[in-house]
């Protein structure tokens, strides 16, 4: 069994906390941006440092890679995003991206060989915080291989239209002409040229901490679904007004929201997730009983008949007013869960075993480019704990230690693939 260097890889995260650093300990590193620049322009320096090829392609993704013993077989790749959501932290994404760089470093300095060749890559744009949406790039890759319900997602021209949310007039189309690394459509990820992909990436929960283990065997994303639940009423002078003549809006979402909490619970599902994130009120003013209230419910659970029983709850609140107020239940997105290679699980899974690491297997209820690769090529994941549970916060943490485990554990897991297919 091989091992990574734990003071590789704490350079590695001290160096690329550098770019976009926010001065409380974090990041803010969006896509595209001129931090985004400097992290790649590092990681460019240190992958042709190991004389890897380096290639773009036209989403400006990114790809290392190191030639295999045996000409004409497909690529491993490895790799994960390095772009941050405003105050972010120095783990998501980027230990995917130090962890990938760490098995090629490895391979390299340790002479280790291979038959296939072995990619490192950058994903662009996973967070979408300044261009929307998130994973964009991983999914506009995938786009002819996913389920047909998901393409008009990730059209290439909506992306290439969407608006920049900090500079309106900006799109990322125009943001993208002008990046440095944007390269050729022909350098994409592709069946006829990868094997098979690895993602490493902190759990950005708490189950591996509070079970005391170092390393996540990951078995799939989460099915999600997003609803916008919206309360129609009327407006009127707050002052004004008798209360038992108001449609409040306002009243009548908080009034559901509780039921929808009630009935949930009732389930009884304790791996059952769901969190209203988002409200829309209209006027918005403080003298005006509101008129309309939306919020938004993100649901998520593996079992798409838990899923189920959660939309039905949804939809009986279309069945009775709330507080005079009419109820309207519109889908926004969802997804199936997405179930990892069981190959590529089982190499994880024997490499951490025969590392002697501790671990558990896991799901994911957070999204990630793997799942729209998935549709593309078999895809599995392998996650390093989080300090208290705590990511998208620059708090958030994992020790060195718990991250070389991480990146030994994929080197290890991606070598019995090389071997084995």
């Amino acid at each position: 069994m091989y091992r990574c260097d734990m003071k590789s890889m704490e350079d590695k995260i001290k160096t690329f906390s550098k770019f976009g650093d926010a001065g409380h300990g974090g990041i803010t590193r969006y896509a595209l941006s001129e931090e985004d620049k400097m992290a790649r322009a590092e990681w460019l320096r240190r992958m042709e440092a190991i004389g890897a090829t380096i290639e773009m392609d036209d989403l400006a993704n990114m790809y290392a890679t190191l030639p295999g013993s045996e000409p004409g077989l497909k690529r491993i790749v490895m790799g994960s995003h390095c772009d941050s959501v405003k105050n972010g932290g120095n783990y998501d994404g980027i230990l995917g991206v130090m962890s990938a760089m760490e098995v090629l470093e490895t391979v390299v300095r340790e002479n280790i060989p291979h038959r296939h060749p072995l990619t490192a890559m950058i994903f662009t744009n996973e967070e979408g915080s300044e261009f929307p949406p998130c994973m964009m790039c991983s999914g506009t890759m995938a786009h002819d291989y996913m389920p047909e319900r998901f393409r008009d997602n990730f059209e290439y021209s909506k992306m290439m239209a969407s608006k920049s949310i900090l500079t309106p007039d900006v799109t990322f189309g125009e943001r993208l002409a002008a990046f440095p690394y944007k390269g050729d459509k022909a350098n994409r990820m592709s069946p006829e040229k990868y094997m098979a992909l690895f993602e490493t990436h902190i759990e950005q929960g708490p189950i591996l901490e509070d079970a005391g283990k170092d390393i996540g065997v990951v078995t799939c994303v989460l099915g999600q679904m997003l609803y916008r639940v919206k309360f129609y009423g009327f407006a009127a002078h707050a002052g004004t007004f008798p209360m038992k003549k108001r449609h409040d809006a306002f009243h009548a979402a908080a009034e559901a929201l509780c039921y929808l909490h009630e009935e949930i619970d009732k389930l009884g599902y304790e791996d059952l997730v769901y969190t209203t994130g988002e409200v829309v009120i209209h006027p918005c003013v403080n003298t005006v009983i509101p008129d309309f209230f939306d919020f938004s419910i993100d649901v998520r659970h593996e079992n798409p008949e838990v899923l189920n029983k959660v939309r039905e709850i949804l939809f009986s609140l279309e069945k009775r007013e709330w507080q005079k107020c009419k109820c309207e239940v519109v889908l926004g997105w969802n997804r199936d869960t997405v179930y990892w290679d069981k190959k590529l699980v089982g190499y994880v899974r024997e490499a951490v075993e025969e590392l002697g690491i501790s671990h558990m297997d896991i799901n994911s209820g957070a999204g990630h480019d793997a799942q729209y690769i998935s549709y593309m090529i078999p895809t599995t994941m392998i996650f390093a704990p989080s300090d208290k549970g705590l990511s998208h916060c620059e708090v958030e943490h994992t020790s060195v230690e718990q991250c070389t485990n991480a990146a030994t554990v994929m080197l290890n897991a991606v070598l019995k693939a090389d071997k084995d297919q």
